[in-house]
């Protein structure tokens, strides 16, 4: 098998190639979307089984918001954001131990060599998918912080009036804060991705040079680092929130 850096397409739709990531992404968001809706289905006021270990699960990362907010009205508004960053980024680490990775596709030809396309790769593997993710929460920190505060004051964390003394000390504080922002998307999705894709080579590798019992102690690495790479990425998510929603002033 030969290791890519970008996403492999399986098949064109007109001229949009559909690679395995996108499917993969697309396999996640359905099965986050139905349990969703199957779990509010069976949802009891007096918790039972499998709803107390989600509940138990919610109201511990509940916590953990409040500890960055100090505020639980807050909390609840961020919360439904940063918890669904976090399933799905972790769920999307995660497809890289499911078996068949790397294993199993189908074989194209390319350049007089035959290469075998995988079905199965992690959604995190791909730079697009990393991207698409931060652009979302990036998005919501910026929206949110109009929204609490105000534009006019949000504004005032990047622009300074000529008025305000030093006009251009401020000036130059509000031009790094606009490039911070812009940063931000890449440190995200470069951050993801590059611990996710080496993760994934890293498995593949050991995987054809010793298929047994070897790669069994990196499996659960990845495992770890998959739970990390999520918790950090909503964490960030959660402290930018907090920032954005903290007039410039304080």
């Amino acid at each position: 098998m030969e290791i890519s850096l970008a996403a492999e397409p399986l098949f064109h739709i007109g001229t949009f190639t559909v690679t395995n990531t996108l499917i993969m992404s697309l396999i996640l968001s359905c099965v986050i979307i139905v349990a969703s809706f199957i779990l509010k289905k069976k949802l009891k006021l007096i918790p039972k089984g499998f709803q107390n270990i989600i509940e138990y699960i919610m109201e511990a990362f509940l916590n953990l918001v409040d500890s960055v907010t100090h505020n639980r009205k807050q909390s609840e508004i961020f919360f439904p954001i940063v918890m669904t960053i976090f399933i799905f980024v972790i769920l999307s680490n995660w497809i890289e131990i499911i078996p068949g990775l790397g294993t199993i596709g189908i074989n194209e030809t390319h350049e007089g060599k035959t290469i075998l396309v995988p079905f199965i790769r992690s959604a995190s593997a791909d730079l697009n998918v990393t991207l698409a993710i931060a652009l979302i929460s990036v998005f919501f920190v910026q929206f949110l912080g109009i929204a609490t505060i105000g534009i006019s004051k949000y504004a005032g964390k990047f622009f300074v009036s000529p008025l305000r003394k030093p006009y251009l000390v401020g000036t130059f504080v509000g031009l790094l804060e606009i490039i911070s922002e812009f940063a931000k998307i890449i440190s995200f999705s470069f951050r993801l991705f590059g611990n996710i894709f080496a993760g994934e080579v890293l498995l593949i590798v050991m995987l054809n040079l010793v298929p047994y019992f070897v790669p069994l102690p990196f499996l659960f690495l990845e495992i770890f680092v998959g739970f990390v790479q999520a918790l950090v990425f909503a964490m960030l998510t959660l402290v930018f929130l907090k920032m954005a929603t903290v007039e410039a002033a304080h």
